[in-house]
């Protein structure tokens, strides 16, 4: 009976995936991922409903996976303006994490393997369950690591709920932060300080860009030495 409620509710998360997958697809999200204008653009055509269209984007965007967060928030700031796109999006972040990571820790591998590659689950799983704390700290801190489909891998470890969702409050919003403040830059910061914000994302973004797989190699390569030094007798 355990069994059968365990593919019944895969089966029905499944479906609720590809219902989401096609509305955004349906509606022309996918589309509108090409600039951070055209994204934009679609959440202002839902008005008077642009907020909740939003939030729903972002929460998707978790699970489905198809654009970085950051790169959403950043047209919420055009939109919204800082705050409510940070609100907005955090919520929606926080709130996708804690359900993956959820539906990871109740369905087991075969609902991780319908979301997760094979190639990244190999890369990272293993360094999550032994680093777990650590390892999810950096990551998220971090950003040129996969922070969403991170969060479904940790479901299959034995970190606690309750310590997953304090690493993920703790790390998550701050790159959303800054993403929505790039994007709704506001007249009440000085003109130096909104130059050196914008200097400092495009920085971190072309650095991340050239150096990004030459940083995760090396961290995933400390990793790894050092579990192998641990498990030495």
């Amino acid at each position: 009976m355990k069994q059968k409620k365990k593919w019944a509710v895969l089966a029905l998360t499944v479906l609720l995936l590809g219902a989401g997958g096609l509305f955004l697809y349906r509606s022309g999200f996918f589309a509108a991922c090409t600039s951070i204008p055209a994204l934009r653009a679609y959440i202002d055509r839902s008005a008077p409903y642009s907020h909740l269209t939003f939030f729903v984007v972002q929460l998707l965007s978790v699970v489905l996976a198809p654009i970085p967060s950051n790169l959403s928030a950043a047209a919420g700031g055009m939109l919204f303006g800082t705050w409510p796109s940070f609100f907005l999006t955090i919520a929606a972040v926080l709130s996708a994490s804690l359900l993956v990571f959820l539906l990871a820790r109740a369905l087991g591998q075969s609902f991780a393997d319908r979301l997760v590659s094979r190639a990244i689950s190999d890369k990272y799983l293993s360094i999550v369950r032994a680093k777990t704390d650590t390892f999810l700290i950096l990551a998220f801190l971090l950003p040129f690591f996969p922070d969403d489909l991170l969060c479904i891998l940790a479901g299959l470890t034995a970190i606690s709920t309750p310590r997953f969702l304090v690493i993920v409050v703790l790390t998550r919003p701050w790159g959303l932060l800054v993403a929505s403040a790039l994007g709704g830059a506001t007249l009440t910061l000085p003109l130096w300080a909104m130059v050196l914000l914008g200097i400092i994302g495009v920085a971190v973004f072309l650095l991340g860009m050239k150096y990004g797989d030459r940083w995760e190699e090396s961290i995933l390569k400390k990793f790894r030495h050092t579990k192998e030094d641990s498990s030495r007798p």
